[in-house]
């Protein structure tokens, strides 16, 4: 499925709608070079739970939480991973088997060690906006992307 995104509310109000369609689980790998806009996603996602402050991507951290009522989500930045492994020792392995939502931006650093998501989300850079392709990798994030293909409405 591929969504045009012409502006940052567009990014926000297109994260929204995976958030809901995500319903609380799933694993979601957040693809695209600096600035493509993964973290502006995430924030619309973390709208679909009720969640209306500042999201930070946790570059420093590498892993942000949010329990948002029944759902516990896990946002991942691991763009400054220098190994894998590193993921082992932050107690990682606990945070992704958990029954939660996992969104992990720069997915490709943690390469061989975070086994299949749900889905791949593509953002690129599009003149002022931004142009998201999402790819199911297993049968719930087709499941998934069945909804947000019924659900998501441009201009929403």
């Amino acid at each position: 499925m591929q969504a045009r995104l012409d502006n940052e509310q567009a990014q926000v109000a297109f994260g929204e709608a995976l958030g809901k369609a995500l319903q609380g689980r799933g694993r979601v790998h957040l693809e695209g070079e600096l600035g493509a806009g993964k973290t502006t996603l995430t924030r619309g996602v973390l709208r679909a739970y009720g969640y209306h402050g500042a999201v930070k991507s946790p570059t420093y951290t590498l892993v942000e939480p949010y329990r948002l009522g029944t759902v516990q989500v896990h946002h991942f930045d691991l763009y400054r991973l220098s190994d894998p492994e590193e993921l082992e020792f932050m107690g990682a392995r606990d945070l992704l088997d958990a029954d939660c939502l996992c969104l992990i931006e720069w997915p490709e650093r943690g390469h061989g060690w975070l086994g299949t998501p749900d889905l791949h989300v593509h953002l690129a850079v599009s003149g002022v906006g931004r142009l998201a392709e999402v790819q199911a990798a297993s049968d719930y994030g087709t499941r998934v992307l069945t909804r947000l293909a019924t659900d998501w409405q441009p201009g929403d």
